[in-house]
C-alpha cells in the first residue's frame, strides 16, 4: 500500500509507493570510468588547471603561485574554470552574478573514492570542507556557502576523480528561508526531535559519538540518507575536529553500504548550515542516483519514492554487515 509522508516539520510530501518497489539491484547507476591519463586533476597535471588557492600538505595550508605550483599535495583547491558565479562585480552582486565558485580536489590518486579513504584521508577533507567554508563565509557581501558532492556522470559530476565544489552566494536559498520561518515559530529545534526520533528504529543505518545516519520518513529518493550531529550546531565552523572526523566516519560508512547494496551508484550529498543564524541546525543530505525527476514531480513538487526507507535501511544493515564477515 501505498503512503502520503509529511516531511518532519514542513509543508512538505513525498509519496512512498511501496507496491511499485525494485530490488536494490535495479537502482544501480554506476559511474562511468574514465581514462586517467587525461584527468587534469591527478597528480603532475597541475599545470592544467588555474594555480590552487588552498593546498593541504603535510599539516601544512599552502597556495599555489604562477611560477610555483606545489607538488606532492594531500587536498587541492582551486577556483572552477567553468564558474557558476565569479567575484567580480561586487558593488552590485545581485546583478553582476557576484560570488565564488571553488572545486575541491580530494585526493591526488584517479584511483581513489571517499569508500577506500583511509580515516586520516576522510580527517583531512573534513577539515578542508571546515577551512573552505569558512574561508567563503568571510568574504564580503557572501551570506551563503553551498557545499556539495556530484559523484558519478548521472549525479552531474563532469569528471571521474572524485571532488567536491562550493559555492559562495550573496544570499541565503529560498528553501532555506523557509526552513528558517518554521524553526523561528517552534520553541525547539526540530532537527534535535528528529535526532531522538531517528536513533535506533527501524531507519536507523549507523551512529557514533557525534552524528546519527538514516533514511528518513520523509524520503524523496530511494536509499536516500540524512546525516544530523546531536549536538545543536549551526555550520561546520561550529565544529571541534573530533566531531569533523566523526562525520567523515559516517560518510565512509554509509557509502561502503550504499556500494554493496547498489553496486557504486552516482550520488550526491549536500550540506544544510548557516553561519548568520544559530537557531538552524546543520545536516548533510545523501541522495543516490536511483530515480528520475519526471511530470508529476515537477508539477507537484512531490517526490513518488518506490523504496520505503525502511526497508532501504534494512538493505544497507544487511549490507554494511556481510561486508564485515567478508
Amino acid at each position: 500500500m501505498s503512503e502520503i509522508r509529511k516531511h518532519y516539520f514542513l509543508e512538505d510530501y513525498c509519496i512512498v509507493a511501496a507496491d511499485r518497489g525494485k530490488r536494490p539491484s535495479d537502482f544501480s547507476s554506476s559511474p562511468e570510468v574514465q581514462n586517467a591519463t587525461s584527468c587534469v586533476f591527478c597528480a603532475g597535471k597541475e599545470d592544467k588547471t588555474p594555480p590552487a588557492q588552498a593546498v593541504y600538505k603535510n599539516g601544512q595550508i599552502l597556495r599555489d603561485s604562477k611560477e610555483d605550483l606545489i607538488r606532492e599535495w594531500q587536498v587541492r583547491c582551486i577556483p572552477n574554470l567553468y564558474p557558476a558565479l565569479s567575484p567580480g562585480g561586487i558593488d552590485a552582486p545581485y546583478a553582476s552574478g557576484y560570488g565564488f565558485h571553488e572545486v575541491i580536489i580530494e585526493t591526488p590518486r584517479h584511483d581513489r573514492r571517499l569508500t577506500n579513504f583511509t580515516a586520516e584521508e576522510m580527517d583531512l577533507l573534513m577539515e578542508a570542507y571546515r577551512d573552505r567554508v569558512m574561508h567563503y563565509w568571510a568574504q564580503s557581501e557572501i551570506k551563503f556557502v553551498s557545499l556539495f558532492k556530484n559523484w558519478g556522470k548521472q549525479a552531474g559530476a563532469s569528471l571521474e576523480h572524485t571532488h567536491s565544489q562550493l559555492i559562495a552566494l550573496p544570499l541565503i536559498p529560498p528553501s532555506l528561508k523557509k526552513e528558517l520561518d518554521v524553526i523561528h515559530a517552534q520553541d525547539n529545534c526540530p532537527y534535535c526531535r528528529i535526532v531522538r526520533l531517528e536513533s535506533s528504529n527501524a531507519r536507523s543505518i549507523y551512529e557514533n559519538a557525534h552524528f546519527i545516519a538514516f533514511a528518513p520518513y520523509f524520503s524523496q529518493v530511494p536509499f536516500e540518507i540524512w546525516f544530523i550531529p546531536k549536538a545543536h550546531v549551526s555550520h561546520l565552523g561550529a565544529m571541534s575536529d573530533e566531531m569533523l572526523h566523526s562525520l567523515g566516519a559516517a560518510i565512509r560508512h554509509v557509502l561502503s553500504g550504499l556500494e554493496t547494496v547498489l553496486a557504486s551508484p552516482a550520488y550526491n550529498y549536500m550540506f544544510f548550515q548557516l553561519l548568520q543564524d544559530d537557531s538552524y541546525h546543520l545536516n548533510l543530505r545523501l541522495q543516490p542516483v536511483t530515480s528520475k525527476m519526471a511530470g508529476f514531480e515537477k508539477n507537484t513538487d512531490i517526490f513518488i519514492n518506490t523504496m520505503p526507507p525502511e526497508k532501504a535501511a534494512e538493505y544497507l544493515n544487511n549490507g554494511i554487515s556481510e561486508q564485515k564477515v567478508h
